[in-house]
């Protein structure tokens, strides 16, 4: 039975002394504490009602029992109480950890508005049912609200571990939620209820999964205290004794097999403990029997080194007393299928009182502690979620090593690995979404429904306007503004924009264009080739060769391709003047010219002639993958052009016997090559900071600028030359600039 011994005084009469003793009493009972810090928050508190106060000291009580360091404990004092504090002030009067906590603790706050039902509804649960059918259908109504019930569940429970940066704040919210189920004997029956369902479904299983088994016992045994009454008290009366009694009697057990393990020479660490009320309730529904059928009221738990020692301290323990038949399980020489690996059996112990035995190595036990044979993971049905389990696994190793959580590389090593990878969010009907972390609005929109994220085109945040862009973050609540018809913005599928972060999403946003008509694909992806082709000043190209490079048939599959997004025009023009099958030798050009790391680079290449030397033309400029010839000149090596330069297409006829074929090379060098770029833009103050801020996020050099201004039109023109690697690099810095306010046109300057 749940027993709570208040070690504060009545609310009433706390004061300043009150609160000094209980401070003494926690520096007594703990050295090390900051008191200084914790004295400070009390003295900010005692301005609160006595009512508040005696529930932060409460809080802070049970953190202190459960040996949390003095931060902890200041944070509960702070925000439970609670003091008007804002963050800088708190970072100053306390520490930045400190303020970290309440910032979190406020966070977590919306949880408040947050209920767990149980029977929440599903789209499509309304439907009328008619027929013979209608069990079935009924019956898989009821499966599937009681699925997304379960998920919403899952979810809440999901947030509360991603929301908080610091996994003390979880073990505050527990705290608060034990200290308030045991002020709720006096309560009303409903909000009994409530409160302890809630409990039942999010709070008792975090602290089951961060290993804070105190504190889980007690929530359970609450729970079932106030959502089954009779069967708590009739479980309670049944069981022989107090737990304090039971726990002596398992004290007892436990030294009789120490003594044997000890004249065996085999070293054992032995744990025990009574089963709590909730557990053997549950135990009692799941196998339907009685409370005299279930034999691990006493638990008592051997770890050894070897499998050896596993069987001879079985050996012991049936030697001592007599087994009962049908308890005996031997999961290490036939695993679960969870791979969780034990010996587990039951004996009939002293005063003939059953007790359950498990024994196993200490690595069996480290899996089943935190392995996918973890016990939350099985006693939940919870599907194995490899990063999940990873994030609880350092919350749980941070608890463990609390004493060290306050040294600063501690704290920033385990922050560095506690970076979280998925977002929980909230629909405005108060659902949870979980997505990947910093995903879009444009995600939420497709994780809800596709046709939610085809007709998207603006989204709120927390009742804030945001742009589709914006990165989300667990906790918030996201609106999704639509209209009435309408599809998604090509643009949502470039990588440069940011737009979408999930496969799903993108693979939807594909799927809409695929399902447009033919010649509308064919026709947009003309019109998309051809403008990324004179925005890279590329010209017309043979589709053709084009399509047969992408193992397309025929162009207009390739122009179709593009069209529905399979294929980006960014593709297509980077495989431009990649390097032909040659039939002869081929050879590579040494630039006459090195690098500024003094490398020579390798990256033309060149059919039937010697080791010559190349220059890039300054007339036109060529980067990779340009379509390319190489000009042999007098005395200066080999000048690389464009194939469509002017200079190259004014030479006489008897200079043309002096050009030879060239491409690129396949492996890229690293270097990087002069390109010119203009852009068209209403003439404005601030423009030519905002486009130099592009090339400064893209860390490319500016080797010149010129502008010239139209009054007339109140334009101005820019012509920037700038170091690019690629073709790709220039694409992705014309799509950026092209998104600045009031810049009309961005192309290549060829």
């Amino acid at each position: 039975m749940v027993t709570v011994t208040c070690r504060l005084p009545d609310p009433s009469g706390l004061d300043a002394v009150a609160i000094r003793d209980w401070l003494a009493r926690l520096e007594g009972e703990r050295k090390g504490l900051a008191l200084p810090m914790l004295r400070k928050a009390c003295d900010l508190a005692i301005v609160v009602s006595p009512q508040d106060i005696h529930l932060a000291l409460s809080v802070a009580d049970i953190l202190h029992e459960l040996e949390m360091d003095d931060e902890t404990l200041a944070a509960a004092l702070v925000h439970i109480a609670p003091i008007p504090i804002d963050r800088d002030r708190a970072a100053v009067e306390f520490s930045p950890v400190v303020s970290t906590m309440l910032a979190d603790l406020a966070r977590v706050g919306i949880l408040a508005e947050v209920r767990a039902d149980p029977h929440r509804e599903v789209a499509g649960s309304g439907e009328d049912l008619r027929d013979g059918g209608a069990k079935a259908a009924h019956g898989a109504v009821a499966e599937a609200r009681a699925a997304s019930a379960e998920e919403h569940l899952e979810n809440l429970r999901r947030m509360l571990l991603t929301i908080a940066d610091d996994v003390r704040v979880v073990v505050i919210i527990l705290a608060e939620r034990l200290h308030q189920l045991r002020q709720l004997k006096r309560a009303d029956e409903e909000i009994q209820r409530r409160i302890a369902l809630e409990t039942r479904e999010i709070h008792a299983p975090l602290a089951n999964r961060l290993g804070i088994w105190r504190v889980k016992w007690e929530l359970e045994d609450f729970t079932l205290r106030y959502l089954q009454p009779e069967d708590y008290k009739r479980i309670a009366t049944q069981l022989d004794g107090r737990r304090a009694e039971r726990e002596e009697y398992i004290g007892q057990f436990i030294g009789l097999i120490r003594e044997k393990c000890n004249e065996a020479g085999i070293k054992a660490e032995i744990v025990g403990r009574p089963k709590h009320i909730y557990s053997i309730w549950r135990k009692m529904q799941r196998k339907q029997v009685d409370l005299d059928r279930i034999f691990d009221l006493l638990a008592v738990r051997v770890l050894v080194d070897t499998i050896a020692d596993c069987y001879t301290v079985l050996g012991f323990v049936h030697g001592l007393w007599r087994f009962i038949p049908g308890e005996f399980d031997d999961y290490i020489a036939t695993p679960k299928a969870n791979l969780y690996r034990s010996l587990h059996t039951a004996v009939i112990g002293p005063e003939d009182k059953p007790v359950e035995i498990q024994i196993r190595t200490h690595e069996m036990h480290e899996h089943s502690e935190r392995g996918v044979a973890a016990h939350w993971a099985y006693k939940e049905n919870r599907g194995h979620d490899a990063e999940f389990q990873r994030r609880l696994l350092l919350m749980r190793h941070w608890l463990e090593l609390k004493e060290d959580a306050t040294d600063s590389d501690f704290a920033e090593r385990f922050k560095s690995e506690f970076e979280p990878v998925q977002a929980y969010v909230f629909t405005p009907q108060g659902k949870l979404v979980e997505l990947p972390h910093c995903a879009t609005p444009v995600d939420f929109a497709y994780a809800i429904h596709s046709d939610l994220g085809h007709r998207c085109r603006g989204a709120k945040v927390n009742g804030r306007i945001v742009p589709l862009t914006f990165p989300l973050e667990s906790g918030v609540t996201v609106e999704i503004l639509t209209t009435k018809e309408g599809g998604p913005s090509r643009d949502w599928l470039s990588p440069h924009l940011g737009y979408l972060k999930t496969s799903r999403a993108r693979n939807r946003v594909r799927q809409w264009f695929k399902q447009q008509d033919y010649q509308q694909h064919l026709a947009t992806g003309r019109t998309a080739l051809d403008r990324e082709f004179h925005r890279l000043g590329l010209g017309r190209r043979d589709l053709e060769e084009l399509a047969k490079r992408f193992n397309f048939k025929k162009s207009e599959d390739l122009l179709v391709a593009i069209g529905c997004g399979d294929i980006s025009p960014v593709q297509v023009a980077n495989s431009l003047g990649k390097p032909p099958k040659a039939e002869g030798p081929v050879l590579r050009l040494r630039q006459a010219t090195k690098r500024k790391n003094g490398k020579a680079r390798d990256a033309v290449v060149l059919e039937g002639v010697g080791d010559l030397m190349y220059n890039m033309a300054r007339c036109c400029k060529p980067v990779p993958y340009d379509p390319i010839i190489g000009f042999i000149t007098r005395g200066k090596g080999v000048t690389v052009h464009r194939s469509d330069c002017p200079v190259i297409q004014s030479l006489q006829k008897s200079d043309r016997e002096r050009m030879i074929r060239a491409a690129w090379n396949d492996i890229s060098d690293g270097g990087l090559y002069p390109v010119d770029i203009l852009v068209v833009a209403g003439d404005r103050r601030g423009l030519l900071r905002d486009i130099s801020s592009v090339f400064t996020n893209e860390e490319v050099d500016v080797l010149g600028v010129s502008s010239q201004t139209n009054k007339r039109k109140d334009t101005a023109d820019f012509r920037f030359t700038i170091e690019i690697a690629d073709m790709r690099q220039l694409s992705r810095i014309l799509d950026k600039v092209a998104q600045l306010p009031d810049v009309l046109e961005v192309r290549r300057r060829v």
